[in-house]
Parts: C-alpha cells; structure tokens; sequence
C-alpha cells in the first residue's frame, strides 16, 4: 500500500492562506512538501503535521502551546522549528500559525536558486 509523504487536504488549505504572497513556491523537502517564500522556508506539511519555521523566539513562544512539540525527525530538535499536531490546526487555527511562518520567512533576505515547482494562483 502507498503512503502520502504529506496530506495533501492540509496542503491545499495552506496554499490557500498562501495564495496572497508573492514569490511562493512548492518543494519536496525533509520528506513532505514545504512552503517556500523568495527561496527561504516558511512552512510545510510532513506526513498529516504542519511544520513551522518561527526562528528561535517564535518556536520557544510556539512551544508553550497546545499540540506543539519541536521539529525533531532527525532525533535532534531543528532550531527555530516546530510541528503542529492535526488537531492543532483545525479552523482559524492554521491560518494563524501560516502567518506567523510567513512574518519570519518575510523578514529573512531572498535566497537565490531555481525552485522545484513555481506556486500556482490559479489553484
């Protein structure tokens, strides 16, 4: 039997909140899919758990919250980065965790290279 490396529902719902930004893009990455904003990660979607890239400050803040736990597939916690469980993204929920993703992505500077998919508006 296949498996999905992510859930695509959860992925249409994110690029749904992420239809709005400019220079998103889609990339296979750490084994799902990731959210890429002018080349830097902003978030992503690993199996059906939403991964966040919040920087040190936003994951430690990040972290005090329900269904939040640090990105750690590797065995070794990612700095800045967090999953969010299924149930912690549920409603209004997902697009606020997005936008904070967005808001350190956004303050990151652009990150030249040739992404692997362009995001499609047109979804």
């Amino acid at each position: 039997m296949l498996t999905m490396a992510y859930d695509e529902n959860l992925a249409q719902r994110v690029r749904e909140i992420m239809a709005a930004e400019e220079a998103v893009t889609e990339r296979k990455m750490f084994g799902g899919l990731a959210f890429m904003l002018a080349g830097n990660m902003a978030c992503g979607i690993l199996g059906e758990k939403l991964m966040l890239r919040l920087g040190p400050d936003g994951a430690e803040t990040a972290l005090a919250s329900k269904h939040v736990r640090p990105m750690d597939f590797t065995g070794r916690p990612m700095k800045g980065m967090v999953f969010v469980a299924p149930a912690g993204v549920k409603g209004a929920a997902l697009r606020r965790w997005v936008a904070e993703a967005i808001a350190f992505a956004s303050g990151l500077p652009p990150k030249g290279g040739t992404p692997t998919r362009a995001f499609d508006r047109d979804r």
